[in-house]
């Protein structure tokens, strides 16, 4: 091509509108990136977008929710908590977020006990609560308890050999105890024989696996409470019911002699038969979208008495069709027997048991042509095991949330259901042996042999050009 001068020209014309068009579209990306963002989160575990636990906390929220941050005028930690909070503020509008130096304002620093550089003072319809690590799970639970409209009580017997809510033996439920205390549940124990009264602001009643045997005193307080409508959950471990059997009778189940045997497990590398699993749920609030496996150590198989009672009972965990009951000894070789009266499987490990009561109205609330109270409904759960929500056996499968489950349904939270704690597999890299050393061996030596191969290559072929 013959190049002349207004061939020239027009060359350099192209190139300055090119220029100038080019500068055009990046300013106008510049512009657009200050109103509109785009974000995508790769992660394994989407850690760094919202899970759909917190989405569900903030969508509860309808009423204004306000963040503030005392942090210093530090660059790094206050990118930090504007971002983990803007991923808060994108799904819900009306959540702020605001900053204060604490060397500016040290007697309001006392006053909210404000301990922790970066500490955050979440606000909402007039309660707070602080937060002293701006991460999802605590942004999250500290949001879920402001959603509680009211202080709840959990409240475990004890003075019987119980499993307890705050010791950390394997048998315990100290973990458990700590995770509904996040959730804004308050904990506390009751030994009946030394406060003969049930506290009247119990909203659940759990009588966790006790080891000795109740007082007949205890048992008829324990009786009175349920005729009143109390919430209970009630975990057995043994077909010796420790003096509860009048309970038992008053709410129509039965434990069916014999340990529960699965032999299921074997599929999953459990070597012992005495674990139970259960796989498939029945359209219950507890287990309403809840697909993940829940392991029971030690079951025992329950049934429903057929007298009248006033309770609608519901089988709410069956084991699998390759269970039963077995009642001799659990060694060696072990195989169904119906001729010694046990029970082949599905097995029902646990009932809900409910019913509707009438609100009575209360002092000085008794009025002719006034509105009645709506009725509310009792609930109660039998559970034929206690190790599941225990220290040893509480990470397993589902039973963390399954018990949360429990707890929110028995305490009338049924919003709060299904809220499960969000894990992250890909922040820890956890490689073999036999990795490491593939990978140390190809970066030490591989690739230092193969750089300087190729760098050697290069420079004979120039040499012989």
């Amino acid at each position: 091509m013959k190049i002349n001068r207004k061939t020239h020209m027009e060359l350099r014309l192209q190139n300055l509108l090119f220029t100038l068009l080019f500068l055009g579209v990046v300013a106008l990306a510049a512009w657009l990136s200050t109103r509109y963002s785009a974000q995508f989160d790769w992660t394994a575990a989407h850690r760094h977008t919202l899970s759909e636990a917190s989405v569900k906390v903030l969508d509860m929220l309808k009423e204004p929710v306000r963040v503030t941050a005392y942090a210093r005028e530090t660059k790094n930690l206050r990118d930090q908590i504007s971002d983990q909070v803007g991923r808060y503020s994108r799904r819900k509008k009306d959540l702020s977020l605001s900053f204060v130096n604490p060397d500016t304002q040290p007697d309001k620093v006392r006053e909210l006990g404000i301990s922790v550089d970066g500490e955050l003072v979440i606000e909402y319809q007039g309660r707070s609560e602080n937060v002293q690590e701006a991460n999802e799970t605590t942004l999250t639970n500290a949001l879920q308890r402001l959603a509680r409209a009211k202080d709840q009580r959990i409240v475990f017997l004890e003075g019987h050999g119980e499993r307890s809510p705050s010791e950390r033996a394997n048998h315990d439920l100290g973990q458990f105890g700590d995770e509904l205390g996040r959730k804004g549940l308050t904990v506390s124990t009751v030994n009946l024989g030394v406060t003969p009264k049930i506290p009247d602001n119990t909203d659940v009643l759990v009588i966790a696996s006790p080891n000795a045997n109740l007082l007949p005193g205890e048992v008829g307080l324990i009786g009175d409470w349920v005729k009143q409508g109390g919430n209970l959950l009630w975990m057995i471990d043994s077909d010796n019911l420790k003096g509860l059997g009048p309970l038992a009778q008053q709410l129509g189940v039965q434990v069916l002699p014999g340990s529960v045997v699965d032999a299921s497990t074997q599929l999953f590398g459990i070597d012992d038969p005495t674990f139970a699993l259960v796989a498939e749920y029945p359209p219950h609030a507890i287990t309403y979208g809840f697909q993940t496996m829940t392991l029971f150590p030690s079951a025992l198989a329950l049934d429903a008495v057929q007298d009248n009672h006033d309770f609608e009972r519901e089988a709410l965990l069956n084991t699998l069709a390759r269970s039963w009951t077995e009642t001799g000894p659990i060694e060696g070789k072990i195989s169904f027997d119906a001729d010694k009266g046990e029970r082949q499987g599905p097995l029902h490990i646990a009932y809900t048991l409910t019913r509707e009561l009438k609100a009575e109205p209360k002092e000085g609330e008794k009025k002719e042509g006034a509105e009645a109270a709506k009725p509310r409904e009792q609930r109660i759960l039998v559970v034929g095991d206690g190790d599941f929500l225990s220290n040893a056996f509480l990470g397993n499968g589902g039973n963390l949330n399954l018990g949360l489950n429990v707890i929110n349904w028995l305490s009338q939270n049924d919003q709060f259901i299904n809220i499960p704690a969000k894990t992250s597999p890909d922040r820890d890299l956890q490689l073999t042996p036999l990795a490491s050393g593939i990978i140390g061996f190809g970066f030490l030596i591989v690739l230092p042999v193969a750089l300087i191969g190729s760098g050697v290559l290069i420079w004979w072929r120039r040499r012989q050009r």
